[in-house]
C-alpha cells in the first residue's frame, strides 16, 4: 500500500517542507515495510508553529475573539471533516499504526464524538458571582490558557490527539500538535480538517517529528501555556519537569496496571470476555489495559478456561488483507520488549496457559501471541510493571479484602473493573479502589462526557467531560467597589 496522504508540516494555515529540509520515515508493522515519508520539525518549525498559534490567540485575536457559538460551529465542521475522510484515516491509522481496521474505526468515531460534545460546550463556558461582605459586586470569568502544546504517543495516534484537541479549542485556546514519530500520520488530518472548517490561520499547527527535538522544545518553550501529554509515567516525569522550568500547566495521562476484580457471583462469560477485550485490543499497547485478572479461588479454574479458549481462537493479522482481530505492535524494539517481559515471567516462576512467544505461522511483522500467564504473584515483574502488550496475569484472592488489598499494591491508579452481580459489593469495592476510573461488568470503556484520567502515577489532571474545561481555561476574580 502507498501512502498519498499529506506529509509535510502545518504551520500557520500553509504546508511547508521543515526549515532545514529533514525528513524521516514510518513503517507498516505488520509488513516491516516503509510506509511514508514525511517533513521532520526541528526546533525553528516548533518555533513558528508556537508563534502563530500565540498570534491566533491573542486577545483580538481572530480566534479568541470569535463569538463563542460561531467557535462551536467551527468545531461542528471539523467533525463533519473527520467524518468525511472517516475512511481514509482509518486505512492510514491501520497502516502507520499496525491496529486493525475495525479497532481505527472505533478511534476515529470517538474522535468526532468529542469534537461535537466541545462543541456544545462552547458558549457554556462561565463564570460565576461572589458573595462578599460590603457594598461590592465580584464575579470570576473563565478564560482560555493561551496557547496548548499537545504531545500525543503512538499507541491511539489520532483518538488521544482528539481527545486533547476538542476542549483545547472549545475553550478558545490555540494549538501545536506533536504526534509521536512512529505514528505521525494520522495526526496530519486534524490539518486538513481545520482548514476545510476554516478555523483562522495558527488556531492548528501540525508538527511530526523526533520527541527528543521537536517534542521537548514545544514542552519547554516559554510561549506554551499549557502542556497535554499522553506517554509514559517515566516520560511523563520528565515531561513535567522541564514544563516546571516556565511553570506551565500539565496535563498527564500516564501509564497503568488496570485490575479486573472477578467475585465468584460474577457472569463468568461476560466476564472473560470483557478480561479478554481489555487486555488484547490494540495488541495490549493501552495504558488502561486490564493487564491482571484478580479471580476468586473458587472460579478461578473456570475464568482461566474461558479466557484462555478466547485467546486461542484470536486471529493474528492486519486486518486489511485478512481476517486478524489483532495486530502487530507497533515496533520490533517494543516487540523485542514484550518478549522479555514474558521470559521474566516464566523465570520467576509464572505458568504460560496459552501463548508465550512470536506466532509460528508468522515470518513477517512484528507480532506476539496474546499471552495468558497463571500463578502469578503480585509481587512478580509481570504483574508490577506496565508491558504494554498481550500480555494477562492471573492472580488468586479469597476474600474482597484481599481482592482490594491486591488490586490497590500497584504504583498506577488508572482503571479497575468489577465483575459481580452484587451492588452492595460493587459499589463498596469500586469505593476501595485507589483508580480514577471504575467500570462494573464491562471493561473498558469510556465517553467523550465521562473525566478520563487516574492516582498514583497514573497522572495528573483529567481529559474529557466538564473537567477538561478546568483544564483549558484559567479563573479570573474580578471585584468592583460600589461606594
Amino acid at each position: 500500500m502507498t501512502y498519498d496522504g499529506p506529509t509535510d508540516l502545518y504551520i500557520d494555515g500553509s504546508w511547508t517542507a521543515a526549515a532545514d529540509g529533514q525528513t524521516f520515515t514510518t513503517e507498516d508493522p505488520a509488513t516491516e515495510d516503509v510506509y511514508a515519508e514525511l517533513a521532520e520539525a526541528s526546533e525553528d518549525d516548533v518555533d513558528a508553529a508556537v508563534e502563530a498559534a500565540s498570534r491566533a490567540v491573542a486577545r483580538d485575536g481572530e480566534w479568541r475573539s470569535l463569538a463563542p457559538r460561531e467557535r462551536g460551529a467551527a468545531l461542528h465542521r471539523m467533525a463533519d471533516a473527520i467524518e468525511d475522510r472517516k475512511e481514509e484515516i482509518i486505512t492510514v491509522e491501520s497502516y502507520d499504526n499496525g491496529k486493525t481496521p475495525f479497532e481505527a474505526s472505533i478511534d476515529v468515531d470517538m474522535v468526532i464524538d468529542t469534537f461535537r460534545y466541545y462543541a456544545g460546550w462552547t458558549d457554556k463556558i462561565q463564570g460565576d458571582e461572589v458573595p462578599v461582605p460590603g457594598n461590592r459586586l465580584n464575579y470570576t470569568l473563565r478564560e482560555p490558557v493561551g496557547v496548548t502544546g499537545h504531545v500525543i504517543p503512538w499507541n491511539y495516534p489520532f483518538q488521544l490527539a482528539g481527545r486533547s484537541l476538542a476542549p483545547a479549542l472549545a475553550c478558545g485556546n490555540s494549538a501545536v500538535l506533536k504526534p509521536s514519530s512512529t505514528t505521525p500520520l494520522s495526526a496530519l488530518y486534524y490539518a486538513v480538517a481545520a482548514e476545510d472548517a476554516g478555523l483562522p490561520d495558527g488556531v492548528l499547527n501540525v508538527v511530526p517529528g523526533r520527541g527528543s527535538v521537536a517534542g521537548n522544545h514545544l514542552v519547554e518553550h516559554p510561549d506554551v501555556d499549557h502542556i497535554a501529554f499522553t506517554g509514559s509515567t517515566g516520560v511523563g516525569k520528565g515531561v513535567m519537569e522541564r514544563a516546571a522550568k516556565n511553570v506551565t500547566g500539565v496535563t498527564l495521562e500516564l501509564g497503568g496496571k488496570g485490575p479486573n476484580v472477578v467475585f465468584p457471583d460474577a457472569d463468568l462469560e461476560d466476564a472473560a470476555s470483557g478480561c479478554h477485550y481489555g487486555i488484547f485490543m490494540n495488541a495490549g499497547q493501552m495504558c488502561w489495559a486490564g493487564s491482571r485478572v484478580l479471580v476468586h479461588e473458587s472460579v478461578h479454574d473456570d475464568l482461566v478456561e474461558k479466557i484462555v479458549a478466547q485467546a486461542e481462537a484470536t486471529t493474528l493479522g492486519s486486518g486489511i488483507d485478512d481476517d486478524g482481530r489483532m495486530g502487530p505492535l507497533v515496533s520490533e524494539s517494543h516487540q523485542q520488549d514484550v518478549l522479555e517481559y514474558i521470559e521474566t515471567g516464566k523465570a520467576e516462576g509464572a505458568t504460560v496457559a496459552t501463548g508465550g512467544g512470536v506466532p509460528a505461522d508468522r515470518d513477517q511483522g512484528y507480532f506476539v501471541e496474546p499471552t495468558v500467564f497463571t500463578d502469578v504473584s503480585n509481587d512478580m515483574t509481570i504483574a508490577q510493571e506496565e508491558i504494554f502488550g498481550p500480555v494477562l496475569s492471573v492472580i488468586e484472592f479469597g476474600d474482597r479484602e484481599e481482592a482490594i488489598e491486591i488490586a490497590n499494591d500497584s504504583p498506577y491508579g488508572l482503571m479497575a473493573g468489577i465483575w459481580t452481580q452484587d451492588l452492595q459489593t460493587a459499589h463498596t469495592v469500586a469505593e476501595h479502589l485507589d483508580y480514577g476510573m471504575v467500570s462494573v461488568n464491562e471493561y473498558p470503556v469510556t465517553q467523550p462526557q465521562t473525566p478520563f484520567g487516574g492516582f498514583k502515577q497514573s497522572g495528573y489532571g483529567r481529559e474529557q467531560g466538564t473537567e477538561a474545561i478546568s483544564e483549558y481555561t484559567q479563573a479570573k476574580n474580578v471585584n468592583v467597589n460600589l461606594e
